[in-house]
């Protein structure tokens, strides 16, 4: 197909197709004359993924970039190559990580996960941005919701246990790095808006007289 038809396919503008080939998001057609190429399948599907992680996950180009490099580079085991698939998403903490009131809420994150039996890497990124939002918390005096740090886990088990067994079930190794990445990014946009319904129902619940509520639930 030509340029003009990717771009009606895939709702993307050609400026922004050329674009995402300068920037190496998207490979280049194959030439079929001066200022012309033809694209495939392949791409319009690149590009779909491409929006997803910029316009739904919230990715920016560059982060976009690094996601689609762990895709297109599968030469791992599948443990490893997931691993490698979730450090791309990767983002720096916020916190210093010498401040005491940090390492101690990294502490404790680390020493919950161990009770639990997790196996994971004590260096992983993650117990960093898990003590950036614990510290945070502490520091504005919501210690209470500390309290939800067992249920955070027990749901966080639940979901990973059955994304795996979806991602894993694709036997491919570059549809697993694909699953891993998208499912982590788009997963979570489903989760976190989930979460914010579940809590408007909670809340209707238990701060909205009975006669008050609506006639029916959806």
């Amino acid at each position: 197909m030509r340029i003009a038809e990717l771009s009606r396919r895939s709702g993307t503008s050609i400026p922004s197709i050329k674009y995402y080939v300068r920037e190496g998001l998207l490979p280049a057609g194959t030439a079929t004359g001066r200022n012309q190429a033809e694209y495939g399948e392949g791409h319009l599907f690149r590009l779909r993924l491409i929006r997803a992680l910029i316009d739904v996950g919230g990715l920016t180009v560059a982060a976009a970039r690094e996601v689609l490099g762990a895709v297109d580079a599968p030469a791992l085991p599948p443990h490893s190559l997931l691993g490698a698939a979730h450090s791309s998403l990767n983002r720096p903490r916020r916190r210093d990580s010498d401040d005491p009131s940090w390492r101690a809420a990294r502490d404790e994150v680390v020493s919950m996960l161990r009770r639990r039996g997790w196996y994971v890497e004590e260096d992983c990124a993650d117990f960093d941005h898990a003590a950036d939002a614990v510290a945070a918390l502490r520091a504005l005096g919501q210690e209470d919701l500390l309290d939800c740090l067992e249920t955070y886990a027990d749901a966080a088990e639940l979901v990973a246990a059955r994304e795996l067994d979806i991602v894993i079930a694709r036997g491919e190794s570059a549809r697993m790095v694909e699953g891993v990445v998208t499912g982590t990014i788009l997963g979570e946009a489903v989760l976190n808006a989930l979460r914010r319904l579940a809590q408007q129902d909670a809340s209707a619940r238990r701060l909205v007289a009975a006669e008050d509520l609506p006639g029916a639930a959806i």
